[in-house]
């Protein structure tokens, strides 16, 4: 792999736009960084364990607890009747009980909590609860909700042209079906929340979350109290991936109600298992499509149904079945389509926000019929791919009628066509097939559009404070949240550049509702774009204050005045920073500030689901080499090649390992990562014992990342653009690669639904 050499930080006057080390890497390679669990707690802590129910759906009679109270150690129970808000949560579907009351709809689901002296105690009362429960035949799978037509949100229909009668005229056309797993959050630091009471009833909630906002506001909504009176605070969460979007919000409401009830401090924090059984995952998808195309694979025709598995409640399914919709095309431009979404409602976990948030659901569809276009022609599937981009023959408007101005994909994937040498890797797979009895190889090169912007409009603004301490010394905090992709140390690096200070200078501190209210989520991959865009604001009125001071001591323009490397230079004189920050104060000039920034060119009708939901688009192609045995199913991923779009990058470091770990990360989710429900709505995939994620074994020795150099075309935050999910939708090339081997061993490629295990490959390549 070819990482950035980060020694060549040292001598840079620069703090963006170079490779620098994560803020915390030091503090977390010594163990000194503080996670939720390394808070030391108050006295009087308690302990909770939560009880779940064994039953997948039913009707609920009661919960006896008396067998967990009499255990030593053991000090209450809490259930919904110790509720004193709304019992419902607060989230935008409202249909999701903050703890069982009337049924039961999933195995795990939270009927109340139990609380102890220390957590293992918490956890082994939890067990001796006893649930009186009727049972219900469930719902477990998509197809049987779409049939009985239960669904957690109303089905969305998008067309453009006549689909129907494009394919009745279309010179060839094929229909298909398949399915695609969903996905374990798997981070390493699990759900965890630590809430302490204050003073007249005010609460002190440690969330491990992405999204801190929504916690004060769904903890005030279950206690009953106003949003002021509860503040959240995260300085980085162990990873998160969208599994700490929503979810985490359930345990500090847990904690919450336990805390109210006791008159005590209540931490819970989930062990592994029981994180497997309650929280939500990536939904599972299900798709029959019909398409129609010409000779040289130019779509003419698209009818394609998604069935989105959304568990027992809605969640985020809406937003996230709608940018499946929004990504069905990818890079390629539908002109007769017709899509329709299902959100079905089943009897497990309720999904929710993962990495990619519904984009990869659409994008991998999409993908596959391009494959299929190919090999039912007997064309190279890359040469049907670039048929079909946008930009050829200025078709450049997506199905929900947004204008794709920003394009490089045709550029893009020649480019890295040319540098991993695909075309004559395709030709050498093709001999090596041809001699090869048991072990046949595959290629595939995929690329990847993906819309930046919250589909929920909303959500796409931000606030920062910036503060100039009179040493000199630079704090920002913003409303994002640090779980690991590098945002801190981002925004420290754009805020030093706006003042022109020294990289060490600024410290970025925990978010915290009680600074930055009413934050989005750091989600959709917009937490640099946004908080790094509000920080940029709040340290330039900080400047724009010092400029004004400079220039009236010197009898300039306050434009005249330049901050360099820790100096203010006016044409007249050099300063160093911090002696203009002492007299600036002196002279009582504000040295701290606000920002504020809204995404801006985004609207879109959410009934119509027409016009420009994102403010651009990011780029990128991956190239994959796989090798498939045969005889037992089993493969290796040889080679990948990846470029990527990131506009002008922040820190190619650290934007050079989200796209790897997100590779890695989408290659996992299509191959390894398999979650098996039972037919009573039992997860048998509950641990890290049972549920795979690749390993370092799994990621080849040919792994090269290149960036494209070209900054983005919109005025975003020092030319940057997102990096978090976008190349999660490049692991799509290893899937495809697959089926390319698959094809090539005389298989049935359309057979093989996704994770893409040994198994199902064996499966696909014996035809049963």
């Amino acid at each position: 792999m070819n990482a950035p050499d980060l020694k060549l930080v040292a001598d840079s006057t620069r703090a963006a736009g170079v490779s620098r080390f994560h803020e915390s890497a030091r503090a977390q390679v010594a163990g000194t960084a503080t996670y939720i669990d390394d808070i030391p707690e108050v006295r009087g802590t308690l302990h909770a364990a939560p009880v779940c129910s064994p039953i997948a759906h039913g009707k609920l009679k009661g919960l006896d607890a008396s067998a967990a109270l009499v255990l030593p150690g053991v000090q209450g129970f809490v259930s919904a009747a110790d509720i004193p808000g709304d019992p419902i949560l607060a989230a935008f579907g409202h249909d999701e009980p903050v703890f069982a009351q009337d049924k039961v709809l999933f195995i795990g689901q939270v009927g109340g909590l139990i609380l102890a002296d220390d957590a293992m105690t918490a956890r082994r009362a939890a067990r001796l609860v006893k649930w009186d429960i009727e049972t219900l035949p469930p719902v477990l799978t998509p197809q049987e909700a779409h049939a009985a037509q239960s669904y957690v949100l109303p089905p969305v229909h998008v067309k453009r042209g006549d689909a129907a009668a494009a394919l009745a005229r279309a010179p060839h056309t094929l229909e298909g079906r398949f399915e695609v797993g969903g996905q374990e959050h798997l981070y390493l630091e699990g759900q965890i929340a630590y809430v302490l009471p204050l003073e007249q009833n005010q609460w002190w909630v440690y969330s491990s979350t992405q999204h801190p906002g929504e916690v004060q506001h769904w903890v005030s909504h279950v206690l009953g109290l106003h949003n002021h009176a509860v503040k959240v605070e995260c300085r980085r969460m162990g990873g998160g991936f969208g599994g700490k979007e929503t979810q985490a919000g359930h345990l500090a409401v847990w904690a919450a109600v336990a805390a109210q009830k006791l008159k005590r401090p209540v931490k819970l924090r989930l062990d592994r298992d029981d994180d497997f059984m309650i929280t939500g995952k990536r939904h599972p998808f299900a798709y029959s499509y019909q398409v129609g195309f010409d000779d040289s694979g130019l779509l003419c025709g698209l009818k394609l149904e998604m069935l989105a598995n959304c568990g027992f409640s809605a969640d985020l399914s809406g937003p996230v079945a709608d940018r499946a919709i929004f990504h069905a095309d990818n890079a390629y431009f539908l002109e007769d389509v017709a899509v329709s979404s299902y959100r079905c409602k089943t009897n497990t976990q309720s999904h929710t926000a993962f990495r990619g948030f519904g984009g990869p659901q659409g994008v991998i569809v999409i993908e596959r019929i391009m494959s299929d276009i190919a090999r039912h022609l007997g064309l190279d599937a890359l040469d049907v791919r670039l048929r079909n981009l946008y930009g050829i023959e200025n078709r450049n408007v997506t199905h929900y009628q947004m204008q794709v101005e920003d394009n490089i994909l045709e550029p893009l994937m020649t480019t890295l066509a040319q540098t991993s040498r695909y075309r004559e890797r395709h030709e050498a797979i093709a001999e090596w097939n041809a001699s090869s009895s048991v072990i046949k190889r595959g290629i595939a090169l995929t690329p990847v559009k993906f819309g930046i912007s919250f589909t929920a409009t909303l959500f796409n603004q931000a606030g920062a404070l910036v503060h100039v301490y009179t040493d000199g010394s630079v704090q920002v905090n913003h409303g994002g949240t640090e779980m690991g992709q590098g945002l801190n140390t981002k925004v420290a690096a754009i805020v030093a550049d706006e003042l022109g200070v020294p990289f060490e200078r600024v410290l970025s501190t925990a978010s915290d509702t009680s600074k930055v209210p009413n934050a989005s989520a750091t989600a959709a991959s917009s937490g640099t774009d946004l908080n790094g865009r509000a920080a940029q604001f709040a340290a330039r009125n900080v400047r724009d204050n010092l400029a004004s001071f400079v220039a009236g001591l010197d009898g300039c323009g306050a434009g005249a005045v330049r901050f360099v490397n820790g100096q203010i230079i006016s044409p007249s004189k050099t300063r160093q920073w911090e002696d203009v920050v002492g007299a600036a104060y002196a002279n009582r000039i504000q040295l701290w500030s606000d920002g504020f920034y809204r995404t801006p060119k985004i609207h879109y009708d959410k009934v119509t689901m027409l016009g420009r939901p994102f403010y651009y688009f990011s780029y990128g192609a991956a190239c994959t080499e796989v090798a498939i045995d045969t005889l037992t199913g089993e493969y290796r991923v040889v080679a990948v090649d990846i470029l990527h779009d990131v506009g002008q990058s922040i820190n190619p470091a650290i934007d050079i390992g989200q796209i790897e770990g997100a590779f890695v990360q989408g290659m996992g989710w299509l191959t390894t990562e398999q979650l098996v429900w039972n037919n009573k709505g039992y997860l048998q995939t509950h641990a890290p014992s049972t549920y795979k994620i690749p390993a370092t074994g799994d990621v080849p020795e040919h792994f090269k990342v290149a960036l494209w150099p070209e900054p983005n075309r919109e005025d975003n935050v020092f030319g940057s653009k997102a990096v978090g999910e976008p190349p999660f939708m490049l692991g799509i090339s290893v899937y495809e690669a697959l089926r390319d081997a698959v094809a090539q061993a005389g298989g049935q490629p359309d057979a093989m639904n996704a994770p893409a295990t040994a198994e199902e490959v064996l499966r696909a390549v014996q035809g049963f």
